[in-house]
């Protein structure tokens, strides 16, 4: 009797713990939702998969933050990866491009091998995506320190062209301006794989990706293709500076689309 008075006692401590684990968890979420006064900013990319059984809950971490958010300077990117594909299931949101963007990060970071569920916030540093605390920390740091001057984006939609305009770029030695198209949101069902027979909502999906070398000109014309399923109501454009040499963000801006 004794051992299941202290068994019970026991669990009640866990349960009140993991309660207030997960209070002091959405206080920490709601802190950077909405702050007011972010001196800089927070880019936070997801590398993710619909065929990982561990990506889900960092998927469900970044739609935490999204939703209700009104602090404009968080941005939230999430790449597909494609290297899960030969596992019974094919990311429809897949590109091999967003795992080599990943690799890249793998040599920057100074990571063994690339995995999912990943995050990397400002390009300084690289947390598994499900780790909700040291992701926030760096959420928080990012917003909390001084960034240049504020990238300026505009984009019109002309057939299925998009054509992009940017300012405050700058113009310093080994930066580019990353420039990502993203679908706000998106429901899959997955029919085989690790997830299967699982329903995956998805946030913030980068569906198109393009690098642009800055140079001395402090404003340049870029085109960018569409995709067939494209809705200006539902997508967004963001885009960031990045150091070459270390991966490192220094500003970013996203943008709305206007129709020519």
């Amino acid at each position: 009797m004794k051992a299941m008075i202290v068994a019970g006692s026991l669990g009640a401590v866990l349960v009140v713990t993991a309660a207030f684990a997960d209070m002091q968890r959405e206080k920490a979420i709601r802190a950077i939702q909405t702050q007011q006064d972010s001196k800089g900013f927070a880019v936070v990319e997801l590398f993710t998969s619909e065929g990982c059984s561990s990506c889900p809950p960092a998927d469900a971490l970044v739609e935490k933050i999204q939703e209700d958010n009104k602090n404009p300077q968080i941005y939230i990117l999430a790449y597909h990866v494609d290297y899960w594909d030969h596992q019974g299931w094919k990311d429809r949101f897949s590109d091999r491009e967003f795992s080599n963007r990943q690799r890249r990060y793998a040599e920057w970071l100074n990571v063994r091998t690339v995995y999912t569920p990943q995050i990397v916030v400002n390009g300084a540093s690289e947390h598994i995506g499900s780790d909700q605390g040291p992701i926030l920390r760096a959420i928080s740091a990012g917003l909390n320190q001084e960034s240049a001057q504020p990238l300026m984006l505009t984009a019109k939609t002309e057939g299925n062209q998009l054509q992009v305009d940017y300012e405050g770029a700058g113009n310093e030695k080994n930066t580019e301006l990353v420039l990502a198209l993203v679908q706000k949101s998106a429901a899959s069902r997955v029919k085989a794989g690790e997830n299967s027979g699982r329903s995956l909502s998805h946030v913030q999906i980068v569906r198109r990706l393009l690098r642009v070398p800055l140079d001395k000109e402090n404003k340049k014309d870029i085109s960018m293709r569409l995709p067939p399923d494209f809705n200006a109501e539902g997508w967004e454009l963001i885009g960031f500076v990045q150091h070459t040499a270390d991966g490192h963000i220094s500003n970013a801006g996203r943008t709305g689309f206007e129709t020519k």
